[in-house]
């Protein structure tokens, strides 16, 4: 007889629950990120939690062992586009016996150390929205979602809710709201969520600032004005751009004899990628990088087989275009309206920060723009457009701004609450504290009040974002940056780091490494520690230390800074060390027959007796030399015109071709040994090819490739295998390319940026980089007055 089953054995025992809590850091506010969480608990039948705080997100989840350590798995695998996770932590956690998962509200307390999400150009969905008029945001100008719209510009305070916005001054109507509360809906918990019945509206305003048209219609009258010749302030992201017809030459006049910018290239916006292709060459990554959520300036090459449209007035002389799509639904209407390609520069004046705010710009672009279309959601942050180029099959940022700023890194070792000045041209400013910082949006030049009054709020509007209160400040060590002076009037203690450091630092931290390494930085001028201008250097660099293993033979700068602006100057310096007085009597070269005879002895006199003529190693300056010995440009309304046009003076007669030079031993004028490339044999060939009416082009890429075999020599007798460039002279594409490449041939390791610019954008960067590697990084040197 079979015995009885006990069926109370055979019931399947309920999974014992467990609860974890994780903390998520890196990209997640802004992006979608509590959304995604809260679909994925959801659908592993998981209760809990998830909030956005001051570090990131965190999360506690409930549930069955099995589906806690799916959710654990996959979390980090299926997040959304635009998020990046830097660090997952999780640890156990008091089983609750929760009944369903929720979005809680945002925890505000804890160190603010999230990364905060750059602005994001309009996604697909978005656009198809406006496009549609079915939808109840068709044609409306500030629709986005959970992957597009304003983040930066708009953001007060962490963590990322609309409280902490300025959409905090538009109600949501009951449709916005229900998107916004609904898990399956893109828009759930999209802060900056909106529609035509409760968001953000158009105007357009004469000079005066009366209204002339409003939503719609100021829209389509802007157009309207803009097809006319007119120049239109448009506020959109970040702050204003002013907009004129590419094509109409009189009105790209008007807008550079009105904003005094004679001839720096202007940027320009198309309607739709395929037209840009139209007028510019453009490779796969270059499409790639104007199609992404950051949809920069890219610098593009035009088509020489075909006319353009294009007015020669947009960038005189120059082969590239700054070229970008619209990337709000704003610009993207307008352009469609439009229907063609437009100047869309920075809506500010000569060296003054981009205007945000609709009142200022009445003041500010008075005389500058006709009209202007604004709208009535405040920017909280100023963020111009980002400027990108491909060198040696790599994005290169050349401005770091809109959807790339702010940026978070990481450091090795932490430091003091500390703020990073930046120089004093194309400033950013940095903040840290422990191991992390936090990187500003371009700046700008500090040449103005407007200018240090922008300077001045984002340093302070960064510090409070992320709750630093700084203990020290970081700068450069020039005396008379407008940066320095701040840093020494501040209160703070100083560690003020050389110029060329930091731009080594700057490299190594945006390729992840440390020193030591043999760092080439060249660049228009820097403070050197033997107080002449630096500008051509090898440094070995380790850390906080460095030591100055060779530069170029220094030459004097008649009239000092007014050599920056009239390279002809630069030219005669570098005259005066290769032929001594005879260069007076060179009526032949470009450069003494551009001065009238009084003059050249004038200038004479204060290179002989070095009489406002400081002296320099400056490779920039030499760039500015040998393009005035061509007669390429003598006065440059812009900085950096001089190099630019030379570079592009090369255009397709490019050859291997070098010239003559030498490396001598040397000795600062402090009397510390270094190394030196004697570049007068090179003048004295170009001067003499120069005579004999050779090719320019020919000439130039000769020039450049000499530089390259210089810095060649130079690593050859250091024996050094792995090298950083840094500098503004790397911003130059074949000089940067052809060194990437010969180094590489000759089996050396070489480092050049990416995300940090290798100009004065990223030294603050590396003065933070200086400040983390000093051995008594708590202790500071220097006592600001």
């Amino acid at each position: 007889m079979t015995a009885p089953v006990d069926k109370s054995s055979c019931r399947a025992t309920p999974p014992e629950k467990v609860r974890t809590r994780v903390q998520v850091e890196g990209t997640v506010q802004g992006v979608g990120f509590r959304p995604y969480v809260y679909r994925l608990a959801r659908l592993l039948t998981l209760s809990g939690w998830v909030e956005n705080s001051g570090r990131g997100v965190t999360i506690e989840v409930e549930g069955d062992g099995e589906h806690v350590a799916e959710f654990l798995r996959r979390l980090p695998l299926e997040i959304p586009p635009q998020a990046s996770i830097a660090s997952v932590g999780h640890c156990d956690a008091p089983v609750r016996m929760a009944a369903d998962f929720v979005i809680r509200q945002s925890a505000e307390s804890g160190p603010k150390t999230t990364q905060v999400v750059p602005d994001l150009a309009t996604c697909p969905d978005c656009d198809r929205d406006i496009h549609n008029p079915g939808n109840r945001r068709f044609r409306y100008p500030f629709t986005n979602c959970t992957s597009c719209g304003p983040r930066y510009s708009i953001i007060e305070a962490l963590p990322y809710d609309r409280s902490n916005t300025s959409m905090k001054h538009f109600a949501m109507c009951p449709a916005c709201r229900a998107e916004y509360d609904d898990p399956s809906d893109r828009r759930f918990h999209a802060q900056p969520n909106a529609c035509p019945v409760c968001g953000p509206h158009l105007a357009l305003w004469s000079e005066s600032g009366q209204t002339l048209a409003t939503r719609d219609g100021a829209l389509t009258k802007t157009a309207a004005a803009i097809r006319e010749g007119q120049i239109v302030a448009v506020k959109g992201l970040g702050g204003f751009h002013l907009l004129v017809d590419a094509r109409n030459d009189i009105a790209v006049r008007r807008l550079r004899e009105r904003k005094l910018r004679a001839e720096k290239p202007f940027a320009l916006m198309y309607p739709t990628l395929d037209a840009i292709a139209e007028d510019c060459v453009m490779a796969p990554e270059e499409r790639s990088i104007l199609e992404s959520a950051a949809a920069p300036i890219m610098l593009l090459r035009t088509r020489s087989e075909r006319g353009s449209a294009i007015s020669e007035m947009v960038a005189p002389g120059n082969p590239y275009l700054g070229v970008m799509r619209p990337y709000t639904p704003l610009h993207i209407l307008l352009l469609e309206e439009l229907g063609c390609p437009v100047v869309a520069t920075s809506g500010n004046r000569s060296d003054e920060p981009i205007v945000t705010d609709e009142r200022d710009a009445l003041r500010r672009l008075h005389g500058i723009a006709d009209l202007f279309l604004v709208h009535d959601r405040p920017i909280i942050r100023p963020v111009d457009d980002s400027v990108v180029t491909i060198m040696s099959g790599r994005e290169v940022i050349l401005r770091r701004a809109r959807g790339y700023a702010p940026m978070t890194m990481a450091l090795s070792r932490p430091i003091p609450p500390a703020t990073a000045m930046g120089a004093h041209l194309k400033n950013t400013v940095a903040v840290g504290m422990g191991t992390r910082i936090w990187i500003s949006q371009h700046i700008g030049d500090l040449e103005t009040p407007e200018s240090l009054d922008s300077f001045r709020h984002t340093k302070d509007a960064l510090a409070r974002l992320h709750e630093v209160s700084p203990a020290v400040a970081v700068c450069d060590q020039h005396p008379e940056y407008i940066s320095t002076k701040e840093a020494m009037a501040g209160g703070l203690p100083v560690h003020g780091v050389q110029h060329h450091h930091a731009h080594i630092l700057a490299c190594l931290a945006d390729n992840e490494v440390e020193g030591p390494i043999l760092g080439i930085a060249w660049d228009g001028t820097g403070y050197g520690s033997d107080q002449t201008i630096w500008g051509g250097e090898f440094l070995e660099v380790t850390g906080s230390r460095f030591v100055r293993r060779a530069t170029f033979l220094p030459f004097r700068l008649p009239g000092g800074d007014a050599a920056i602006r009239e390279p002809r100057r630069s030219a005669l310096g570098v005259l005066a060390v290769t032929l001594g007085t005879e260069w007076l009597h060179h009526d032949d070269l470009a450069p003494v027959a551009s001065f009238a005879k009084v003059e050249s002895a004038t200038i004479q006199c204060m290179l002989s007796n070095g009489i406002n003529a400081p002296i320099t190693t400056s490779a920039g300056r030499l760039f500015d030399a040998v393009a005035s010995l061509l007669g390429v440009c003598q006065r440059a309304s812009f900085e950096g015109q001089a190099a630019m046009m030379l570079e592009h003076a090369i255009g397709d007669t490019a050859s291997e071709r070098t010239y003559p030079f030498a490396m001598i031993q040397g000795a600062d004028a402090l009397g510390a040994p270094v190394l030196m490339l004697d570049w007068r044999p090179m003048i004295i060939a170009i001067t003499r090819d120069a005579g004999r009416g050779g090719r320019i082009g020919e000439i130039a890429s000769a020039f450049h490739n000499t530089l390259v075999e210089m810095a060649l020599r130079v690593i050859g007798r250091l024996e050094a295998k792995r090298v950083a460039l840094s500098g503004g002279c790397f911003q130059n594409r074949y000089l940067t390319e052809r060194m990437i490449r010969r180094l590489r041939d000759s089996g050396v390791e070489v480092l050049w940026h990416r995300r940090i610019p290798p100009n004065d954008g990223g030294i603050a960067v590396g003065q933070l980089m200086a400040l983390a590697a000093m051995p008594d990084v708590n202790q500071t040197t220097t006592k600001g007055s």
